[in-house]
């Protein structure tokens, strides 16, 4: 029986309330087995931006990054965000070791082509080191991934979280029983974004086209949609999308995708 590897995505609104984030860095560090933390710092990168007096841009809920806006996510994503996280989760007994797509070599993307958008320095994954990842993760350390790749030739690009989340879990799932968690503020998927309690428990790909041919999905929720999906079908064996509430064992309102 293959070991579970726990790979979680912390949404920015998590990142952004000190008492919240400060629960959820307890609930994962008391997570057993394996993990891997990814988090993102959006909220957090356009902050910084607009005090520099640079307009933050965005399109479709993903980020225009042009160089000076990648300066700053580079400043915020990989310096301020990543270690704070990691000194916190090293205060919780958690050896966390702070990394980006570049370090290790572990994540490596290739600049967006310019189509209908040009998204500027925003990388689109190309391959995942699996087997340096194992070994991190056979020192017993704790990946915490910031929302940075690298294109192997010097240049960092600024990458979705979401996305690095599933393409890692992906990568990692010929060796692990894989469980993808992504975590933000909301209990799941709503069917009224309005209404807390709507949740949908359970959705398949057949349910989720409806609901995006109905409008029904936030913005901000089709790239973890997306990339949960194709996570299952890449050998993923589990995607739970909810709050808090995911990592309490008596809890089983949030939501599940299944293939």
């Amino acid at each position: 029986m293959r070991q579970t590897l726990s790979i979680v995505k912390i949404g920015g609104n998590l990142i952004e309330d000190d008492a919240a984030l400060h629960s959820f860095l307890t609930a994962f560090s008391e997570l057993s087995g394996p993990k891997i933390l990814v988090h993102g710092g959006g909220k957090k990168a356009s902050e910084v931006l607009s005090k520099l007096g640079i307009v933050p841009k965005m399109v479709n809920g993903r980020r225009i990054t042009d160089q000076g806006t990648l300066e700053v996510v580079i400043m915020v994503y990989a310096g301020l965000v990543n270690k704070e996280i990691v000194a916190r989760l090293q205060a919780l007994n958690c050896n966390a070791l702070g990394m980006s797509g570049a370090d290790a070599d572990t994540i490596q993307a290739q600049k967006r082509p310019v189509q209908e958008v040009d998204y500027g320095f925003a990388g689109d994954i190309t391959s995942v080191n699996s087997e340096k990842l194992y070994q991190i993760l056979q020192l017993g350390l704790t990946p915490v991934f910031c929302a940075l790749t690298h294109d192997g030739e010097g240049q960092l690009l600024n990458t979705n979280a979401d996305t690095i989340a599933s393409e890692i879990a992906i990568g990692l799932s010929a060796g692990f029983h894989t469980v993808l968690y992504y975590c933000f503020e909301l209990p799941g998927v709503l069917e009224d974004v309005n209404d807390p309690n709507s949740i949908i428990t359970k959705i398949d790909h057949a349910l989720y086209q409806k609901l995006v041919d109905k409008g029904s999905i936030a913005q901000g929720m089709l790239p973890k949609m997306h990339n949960a999906f194709a996570s299952l079908k890449s050998g993923v064996q589990e995607v739970r999308i909810g709050n808090l509430g995911l990592f309490q064992k008596e809890n089983k309102n949030y939501t599940t995708l299944v293939g």
